[in-house]
This record gives structure tokens, sequence and C-alpha cells, in this order.
């Protein structure tokens, strides 16, 4: 563990950049003592792609958790997401002495000897992340150290970033007054801060779906053993809406979140909106074709996550025992039901745990990256040490929101937006006929 007792993790995505600072008691345990959450400028699918934009909204987001806390902070871990992230699995072996014990030289040895692998000069190495060793064909040891042995193995997961891109994002955080203390890959920070005691015994698939790009995390018995990067995210779904609606995106983030569901049947039936266009012209839609504009885009990124588990280790049924969904676009009502459906796991939704402090604030999917990082920077390996949680009751803990009725009751009128619920009797005078039959059309091969 680190001598100082502040630790900062720095999320930065395509849609939200999040600050979290956290206090390191002597226990072990982690006290969230600020946050700062602003929308994201200059990224786009895990890149910068404004440096100036980037970062001043890097140093917004960082002020703000410095106010809340009170504290200045120098340094911190920041995420890192995108196709511009290359994780692959590599085996070393090292030999060891007759009659001798295995030290932890020969471990470093193993794991130096796995990382000498060809990669391309223009990648750097972000995680080195040893899974399960063997010793004289003995499989499934966590730790070798002080076992006899004359042959080590050891397989260990590499995660590699484009030097262009990292560089970029280094730039932007150290000119917002920051130090980069490392890079961690958003998967890995998501399924750190989520996964629970149970689940580190099995292999537990992590979702991580942001704005721009959903971030897979494949944890076997605790340890990240496979990493992949889908270039699709909650964003996508917004500009369909935009799109088919013809309303601004930030309009069309309004109404997803306020009206959407990854289910056409779990969307309120008694619901229609009258959507106001660019134009001047107005629509009625029900909440459950907005749902049905919403659902294919959500399944397309569940069916790609399931090529990427299929194509790499396997059927995902047979593969993992569960899954776990975290980030902003998972909070949209009917995601697990779809998960569950499209996977025929388990599936939850993944918040923080073992944190105290400002819980009510950072308890939700969409913080569970940020949180992560904070638990990285305490570990070594990929691996948070048990004492962290161990220390934390689950009292302590705020309880994760009820789950919604079936059938919510009718919303209020969007304050200051076009889109407005209406009656049905009013939406039947309305042109949104018309409109239905388009999305029924656009949307008929998709369903």
């Amino acid at each position: 563990m680190k001598d100082n007792t502040i630790v900062v993790g720095l999320d930065i995505g395509t849609t939200k950049i999040t600050t979290v600072i956290g206090e390191v008691a002597p226990n072990g345990s982690v006290d969230i003592i600020g946050e700062g959450s602003v929308p994201s400028e200059g990224m786009k699918r895990g890149s910068v792609v404004n440096l100036e934009r980037a970062t001043h909204a890097i140093r917004q987001s960082v002020q703000a958790a410095e106010r809340v806390s009170g504290v200045r902070v120098e340094s911190a871990y920041v995420s890192v997401g995108g196709n511009h992230a290359k994780a692959i699995t590599s085996h070393g072996l090292a030999a060891i002495r007759r009659n001798q014990e295995i030290a932890q030289p020969d471990v470093d040895r193993a794991i130096e000897n796995a990382r000498a692998v060809p990669l391309d000069p223009n990648l750097e190495i972000l995680h080195t992340l040893p899974q399960e060793y063997v010793v004289d064909r003995q499989e499934g040891i966590k730790s070798p150290v002080g076992m006899h042995g004359v042959r080590l193995e050891v397989d260990v997961h590499i995660v590699a970033g484009t030097a262009g891109p990292l560089l970029n994002l280094r730039r932007c955080v150290q000119e917002a007054g920051l130090r980069v203390d490392g890079f961690v890959l958003h998967a890995l920070a998501s399924g750190l801060a989520t996964l629970e005691a149970a689940e580190q015994t099995q292999t537990v698939v992590v979702v991580d779906m942001g704005g721009g790009t959903t971030d897979i995390g494949v944890f076997k018995r605790g340890n990240l053993a496979h990493s992949a990067c889908i270039p699709i995210g909650g964003e996508h779904v917004t500009a369909d809406l935009a799109q088919i609606l013809k309303i601004p995106m930030e309009e069309a983030e309004n109404v997803k979140r306020r009206y959407g569901a990854a289910l056409p049947e779990l969307a309120d039936q008694d619901l229609t909106l009258e959507i106001t266009t660019a134009s001047g012209s107005t629509h009625a839609i029900s909440a459950f074709e907005l749902s049905r504009i919403i659902k294919p885009r959500l399944a397309e990124i569940f069916s790609m996550i399931r090529d990427e588990i299929d194509h790499t280790l396997g059927p995902v049924e047979l593969v993992a025992q569960g899954m776990v969904l975290t980030g902003g676009a998972a909070m949209l009502r009917g995601t697990v039901e779809l998960a569950r459906d499209r996977f025929r796991l388990p599936v939850r939704i993944g918040r923080p745990r073992g944190i105290g402090g400002l819980t009510d604030i950072v308890n939700g999917p969409q913080h569970a990256a940020s949180v992560g990082l904070l638990l990285y920077s305490l570990g070594e390996d990929g691996r948070v040490p048990p004492a962290v949680f161990r220390e934390r009751a689950e009292d302590l803990m705020v309880p994760p929101p009820a789950p919604e009725d079936p059938a919510p009751a009718k919303p209020a009128p969007v304050a200051a937006s076009s889109a407005k619920p209406t009656s049905q009797k009013s939406a039947q005078k309305s042109d949104g006929p018309g409109l239905m039959d388009r999305i029924r059309g656009l949307f008929k091969d998709w369903m």
C-alpha cells in the first residue's frame, strides 16, 4: 500500500469525466471524501480529439472534487479504454533448481519471460497480470512462493495501449495540473470495484457500458483473464432517437433517460409523448414505440459482446457463471432483463463495494470505474488486498435503490423540453400514426 493516505481516480470517458478522491484509513479501508463529475469534452471513443477542450473538462472535474474534499490533489490514476487498448495472454516458464524452494525472484523470472513477446513498437505495456501458476503440472496455484518443484509456469494477461493516444491523454492530465500515477484499463477498474466475494471464485463477465464504447472484462477467479472493447455505447442509442425523432441529441438523451426502456414490454403502456421537431412539426409517440427504437441498438451491443467472447473463449454460457453490468448506459430500465435473455446467464447491476464516506454519491454503476481506480492503487497485479473489504461491514454500505415497478407511474412532463407526455386521446388527433409506420418499417428486420 502507498505511504500517502490520499488516492485519486480520474475516469475520462466519452460523455462524462469523473474525479474521485479517497482517504485510506490505517486499517486499509477507503473513505470517499470528494467527487466531481462534468460533461466530457474533446474525447471520442476513449481517445483525445481536442487537447484544449479535454484539458479544460479534466480541470473542471478535478476542481469540483477538490472543493468537496478540501484537499489539493497532485496526481491520479487514469482510466484507459477504447480500441487503442490491446490485450494478449502469454505463457512464461522458469526452471527451479532441485531441492530448492520457489522464491519471489523465480516468480518474477517466469513473469518476465511471459512479457518477452514480440509487440508492436508503437504499444506501451499498461498491465502484466499473472493468472494462476502451475508447479510441476499442478494447476490452480495462487502463490507458488515457498513450494517445491523444478518447473514453474504462469499465464500472464498483458494489456498494452497505443503510444500516441496515451501520450495525448497524459498531456491533457498534466496540463490540467496532475501527474499520472498510472493508466488502468477501464474494464479492470470496474471489476475491482464491483465483483462480490463469491464471484471472485467463479468466471464472471464485467461489461462497462459507457457513452462511446462498451468495455468487456472476463474475470476468472478474481483475475482479469480477457479484455476487449466494443466501439458502440449509450451515445449511439441517443443518436438513433435523435435521428428518427428529428430532435437534438440533448433532447434525445433526456427522453431516453426519463421515458425509455430496453424492453418495450417494460415501458409505460399508458404514456404517449408529444415530440416537437427542430422544424416545428409535432408528432406523438408512445413509450412503447420509443422502447422499440432503443431495443435494437442495445441488442446489437450484446450480440457483439457475445461474438467477442464466443470466438475467443468459447460459448459464453459455458465459459461464465454470471455477468455484471456497470456504466451509465446500464442504468436504462430493462437492460438487465435484456442481457439475461441474450446471454442466458444471471445478470446484475454492479455497484462499488467496500467503501465508506460519500457512498450515497458514488454508489451507482456509473462510478464503478472511478472507484475501482482507487482500489487499484492499493493493490498489485490487478488485485485488491482483502483487508480493504474485510474492515468494511456490509451495514455501512448504502443499499442499492429498490427495483422499479414493472408499470411505473406516469412521469411528469419534461421541463423546458419539446417532448411532452400527452393522453392517448390527444395522441389520436396528432399525425403520430405516420411516424409509427416509419419506425415500424425501419425496425421491422431488427425486431
